[in-house]
């Protein structure tokens, strides 16, 4: 079976989880279960697992995975900003340690259908839960005040022809809607700069970086997330965060630097994948593992 996710620095995930028998971790961010599976088979014969996973599809697909585990293995259909409501809710008490892996699935690029990737015709959507999110990329480029896009774009994208692009949208949003990612591209590629079309990053991947931000609300669901977080864990329990862009990796650089005196970071520079893995797996190449340690 293809993985639909394949996790990044796995084997530095684990140890710096400090995952052994009996004890008991959440994933944030479970997917498709791979890590979640790892762990559990680690912490036997009691330990235990929570996974949270906000996309609806892949939910079936992690309870499938660890079903073998029983009881040790508990997957909830929520975002990790209800981390601690869940927590509670749950009565899962005693955690050691929580990852959040913050990267785009696998399955959410080539699978979903809903226009995470600029490479795809898809319609224009980019929520990771259609059934708990009311607004899609397309509504925020179709009907969003051009400030407003314009931000968003330069802000989530820091990319430098926002407002060319914006412009390009708005105009082209009055005579039709754009309703497919590649409508989108096309428009993109037409506000930039030949060589900024031919440049080695794909001129449409920071407006689809921030429409995905946007949609989702990223940024402001982390630093709620990591607050949660670092409050459930036990004293000694460890947090564990791989980010893929700067805004994320920034987000979590200054959360574990405002806990440094209820904290140890046992990374003061991230741990990065080695070329080995980004040979087999091109997507890790951004990757940034940062943890800390509660005391």
């Amino acid at each position: 079976m293809k993985e639909i996710h394949q996790p990044v620095l796995l084997e530095e995930v684990i140890k710096y989880l400090n995952v052994s028998e009996n004890k008991n971790f959440i994933d944030a961010t479970v997917d498709g279960a791979v890590l979640a599976e790892v762990i559990l088979e680690k912490i036997k014969p009691s330990g235990r697992l929570l996974g949270i996973e906000w996309d609806e599809r892949l939910i079936n697909l992690a309870r499938e995975r660890l079903a073998k585990f029983g009881r040790r293995s508990l997957i909830v259909h929520s975002n990790y900003i209800k981390l601690a409501e869940i927590v509670r809710g749950q009565k899962f008490e005693n955690v050691n340690g929580i990852v959040f892996d913050l990267g785009l699935s696998n399955f959410h690029l080539e699978i979903s259908g809903r226009g995470f990737s600029f490479l795809r015709n898809e319609p224009l959507d980019m929520r990771f839960s259609q059934a708990q999110q009311a607004v899609s990329a397309r509504e925020i480029v179709n009907n969003y005040p051009p400030d407003k896009l314009e931000k968003i774009i330069k802000d989530y994208g820091q990319e430098r022809y926002a407002r060319k692009i914006t412009e390009a949208i708005v105009k082209s949003r009055h005579l039709k809607p754009i309703s497919t990612t590649l409508e989108l591209v096309k428009i993109i590629t037409g506000a930039v700069s030949y060589n900024y079309q031919r440049s080695k990053i794909h001129p449409a991947t920071r407006t689809f970086q921030a429409l995905r931000i946007a949609v989702n609300n990223e940024l402001e669901n982390l630093k709620t997330g990591l607050t949660q977080a670092f409050q459930i864990l036990n004293l000694g329990g460890r947090l564990v965060v791989i980010s893929f862009h700067s805004l994320e990796d920034k987000i979590v650089k200054e959360f574990f630097q405002n806990k440094k005196n209820q904290s140890k970071i046992l990374t003061p520079k991230p741990v990065l994948p080695t070329s080995k893995e980004i040979s087999i797996n091109p997507k890790a190449r951004s990757a940034k593992l940062r943890v800390l340690e509660k005391i």
